[in-house]
């Protein structure tokens, strides 16, 4: 892309805001966008010794007077004899009837790993992996374009995600995949060990931000020979996608490029029998054939290109 070329006008659902990465609480954001149905919100943190209680709220604005109305009130409380979650709606700066969780899916001194789930008519929270609570929407999701995070927790990280198009067949949740922490980016060229190939049902996830001025990104999946029979490459010169054959034939996808400079992305490639179903940003993009003999001879996958990685899960 030129400079001063603006990106081409992308659907919203294609459009994924950045993570945030250790804000100091109390935090406020903006959720780009707002909230709909399809969306999820990680919260990635650690539950301090002595925590009495924190809350997560999902705001239909960030006034201060008059107090906006919170769609959703997710607040854990430790300090009681029997710890427990509430769950409210505050209209009209008047709290509804509080909706009560006796058992408590957080420990304090712990790390913790929240997935909010945001549906047609309900939000469903999964604690470490664990369905938690469901919660009937009291005024519409539409509304909703504030998160605040308040009280006792210490946040690693804030990800703004849609569902995995992928968890579908009885699987309640989707896998919360956690963002890195130790540092802010995983090294380009990134490698990955598949010590025992592909299988079907596994997924591979990719998330990063593109850097300011981008040439490509490659992922590859190469055998124990080296030879790669699959590769995945957006090219930003031309902003196409499209997979690459090991003779050098190039399929195209057909989807919207969403790889800019500064742009958050997710891939996700789940395997199953004869090929990789691919999903960019939470939005399924066909898929491509390959043998399962091939898949499951594979051995690494190799990430390049001109990206900061915050997540690479195989």
């Amino acid at each position: 892309m030129s400079p001063g070329e603006k990106p081409d006008p992308l659907p919203d659902n294609f459009i994924l805001q950045p993570p945030v990465f250790h804000p100091v609480v109390p935090y406020v954001t903006t959720i780009f966008g707002g909230l709909r149905a399809g969306k999820m919100v990680t919260l990635q943190g650690v539950v301090p010794l002595d925590a009495r209680r924190f809350q997560v709220d999902f705001q239909c604005g960030c006034s201060v007077h008059p107090r906006p109305d919170i769609a959703i009130h997710f607040n854990p409380r430790f300090h009681t004899t029997k710890p427990h979650v509430i769950c409210n709606t505050l209209y009209l700066e008047r709290w509804q009837a509080e909706a009560r969780w006796p058992r408590l899916g957080l420990q304090r001194g712990a790390s913790f790993l929240i997935l909010f789930l945001f549906g047609n008519e309900e939000m469903k929270v999964s604690v470490n992996g664990q369905h938690f609570l469901h919660y009937r929407y009291r005024l519409p999701l539409s509304r909703v374009d504030t998160l605040g995070i308040f009280g006792d927790i210490l946040v690693e990280a804030v990800g703004f995600l849609n569902i995995n198009p992928f968890a579908e067949g009885g699987i309640e949740y989707p896998v919360g995949y956690p963002f890195l922490l130790k540092s802010p980016s995983l090294e380009v060229p990134c490698s990955r060990a598949l010590p025992k190939g592909l299988w079907p049902g596994q997924v591979i996830v990719l998330r990063g931000l593109v850097l300011p001025e981008p040439k490509d990104l490659t992922l590859s999946l190469r055998d124990q020979a080296a030879h790669v029979p699959v590769t995945l490459r957006a090219s930003f010169a031309d902003r196409t996608l499209a997979w690459i054959a090991p003779w050098g034939c190039k399929k195209l996808i057909s989807a919207p490029f969403l790889f800019y400079p500064r742009r958050f992305f997710e891939v996700l490639l789940l395997c199953q029998e004869g090929g990789l179903k691919l999903a960019l940003n939470g939005q399924g993009l066909g898929a491509t054939g390959v043998h399962r003999q091939v898949l499951e001879q594979l051995r690494e996958l190799r990430i390049s290109g001109s990206v900061q990685l915050y997540c690479v899960h195989c």
